[in-house]
């Protein structure tokens, strides 16, 4: 029984630590969020939803923006220091066909012939420094593509 106590203490220290983890993590994503929209409007683009989500499939396009007459996808990651693995690999292989399956279903309710591409903007927040930010256009290899029905990518 005095285990189980002992056990019970040590979940409730480390628990409330973790969540603060989580909550400063979410923090810095929404920072990195605002800054990336901010960045595309003073480049040009035209957004029209931010964390866009769609009841039939899990996960959310952070930016949807129109750069001239092609719609964007724009997945933002935000870190607050450099490694060795740069913040845009954090877009892999999984989150790619996360990102394809949400944009399907947005493009649904636009018109067939409507041109798109996936963008990946990456914010570093480093201490004391001004926010160093990346755009990378067409990021996942595809060309600017045009929206023929559900089976074109």
């Amino acid at each position: 029984m005095a285990s189980l106590d002992w056990l019970s203490r040590a979940i409730r220290v480390r628990l409330p630590e973790k969540r603060e983890r989580e909550a400063e993590h979410l923090e810095v994503g929404v920072r990195g969020e605002e800054i990336a929209y901010f960045y595309l409007r003073q480049n040009g683009y035209t957004v029209v939803a931010r964390n866009w989500r769609n009841s039939r499939r899990k996960g959310e396009i952070d930016i949807i923006a129109w750069e001239g007459d092609t719609l964007c996808f724009v997945e933002v990651k935000t870190r607050t220091r450099k490694t060795i693995v740069p913040a845009e690999t954090a877009v892999n292989r999984e989150k790619m066909k996360e990102l394809a399956g949400m944009a399907r279903l947005y493009l649904r309710q636009l018109p067939m012939g409507t041109k798109f591409r996936f963008d990946v903007v990456t914010v570093y927040l480093l201490e004391g420094l001004e926010p160093e930010i990346s755009l990378f256009k067409d990021a996942f290899g595809w060309r600017t593509r045009e929206y023929r029905g559900a089976a074109t990518f």
